[in-house]
């Protein structure tokens, strides 16, 4: 094998390790350029073949002409004459590969051939890109931030820059260049010079995906994320679920001393993550979806998805929540309209009977006893607020006495 061909044995196998494209494309980017190459040269190329060997590197250009008595076309035709000069064989009408040299190219021609594999290997380096990240799209990958553009950041995803933009930024994180992150991926777009791949640190699918990573039990399968909700920088409210009954679901996504939470609590910059039990039953996942308060009793109409919630007077300010965020969440976990009320606040509505009206009730004592005021540090609030599915307060009667 000479020099030349091992040359360019070695240069496809380094640009299909380094590009990530198949030796069979750059072999056909080189047969083409060569046909190319004959049209630049000799004006047409639709008689022209072309072969290059995958193994060897070898290749043959090849003219195909027709045996004539008289050559009126060069490129198209041959005389008999020569014809059988390549073989004795060849008569009038026959079908003659004439092989071409490619040095015989002029300096244009060659020029163009390369040309045209250079925009080869260009086109299918970026559909190379393009289907590598979008066949990552929604998941997570870890970037390293480059630069701020304007109010856009651009990250490093290894063979692709990534767009952050401003929309899908935590308005708390502030990022150093060279800092590795973790990003969820929107959107991969095939535009004209490179991909375009959208990113975002905002998307509750981030955190879902953090607890894939992190909890081998969620990868798995044997513990499912149901349900999440999410305040960038600020909260999220997760609803597990275990498939095995001898696996705790909370306990599996919170770990050992708490270490698989909280590496992902540190990914997310210091968000809070409330992990609850999911229920099928609504009035028990609306309750769990309220701690950390604690709740007396939910009334859950399923079919107007609706549920009235009645919380000791002195756990009301912590069922709503600073800015009625916990409320907020629970309605966006649970999909179902909140209507909280206190204690106090239920049974003035004659929505609960006084403890001495009930024949037993042994949890009004659990209760009375549990949440006592020696306990409990807030504050008290005459207060009850409503929340659609949305999160979005509907009323909002919270005064501090």
């Amino acid at each position: 094998m000479s020099n030349s061909k091992r040359e360019l044995l070695e240069a496809l196998e380094l640009l299909e390790k380094e590009k990530g494209i198949s030796r069979d494309t750059l072999l056909e980017a080189i047969e083409n350029s060569l046909v190319t190459a004959c049209k630049n040269h000799f004006g047409k190329s639709e008689n022209v073949k072309v072969s290059v060997s995958p193994t060897t590197g070898e290749y043959h250009v090849w003219q195909e002409k027709m045996v004539v008595e008289n050559v009126e076309d060069p490129i198209t035709q041959i005389s008999l004459e020569d014809a059988q000069a390549i073989d004795g064989k060849y008569n009038y009408n026959d079908l003659v590969n004439v092989e071409i040299k490619s040095k015989d190219f002029g300096r244009i021609a060659t020029m163009n051939a390369k040309n045209v594999i250079l925009q080869k290997i260009r086109e299918e380096e970026r559909e190379s890109i393009y289907k590598l990240y979008y066949d990552k799209e929604r998941d997570v990958v870890t970037g390293i931030v480059q630069r701020y553009n304007g109010d856009n950041i651009s990250i490093n995803l290894g063979k692709a820059d990534a767009i952050l933009t401003a929309r899908e930024q935590v308005s708390t994180e502030v990022f150093k260049p060279t800092e590795r992150i973790k990003v969820f991926i929107l959107e991969v777009r095939n535009s004209g010079r490179s991909p375009k791949i959208f990113v975002s640190r905002t998307h509750p699918e981030l955190v879902k995906k953090l607890f894939e990573s992190e909890v081998t039990e969620v990868k798995d399968g044997i513990v499912e994320i149901k349900a999440i909700s999410r305040e960038a920088g600020s909260r999220t409210k997760i609803a597990v679920y275990s498939n095995d009954p001898d696996v705790d679901p909370v306990g599996a996504c919170v770990g050992m001393n708490g270490a698989r939470v909280n590496a992902i609590v540190n990914e997310l910059r210091g968000e809070k993550i409330d992990i609850i039990n999911w229920s099928e039953n609504p009035a028990m996942l609306i309750e769990n979806a309220l701690s950390p308060a604690k709740v007396i009793s939910v009334i859950a109409d399923e079919e107007e998805e609706t549920a009235s919630v009645v919380v000791p007077d002195y756990q009301l300010s912590l069922a709503i929540g600073r800015e009625g965020q916990n409320a907020r969440l629970a309605a966006k976990l649970t999909g179902y309209k909140i209507d909280i009320k206190s204690e106090t606040q239920a049974r003035e509505a004659g929505e609960l009977l006084d403890p001495d009206e009930y024949d037993e009730y042994d949890e009004y004592d659990e209760y009375d006893e549990e949440y006592s005021e020696d306990e409990y540090s807030g504050e008290d609030y005459d207060a009850q607020a409503l929340y659609d599915e949305e999160g979005n307060a509907l009323e909002d009667t919270a005064s501090e006495e």
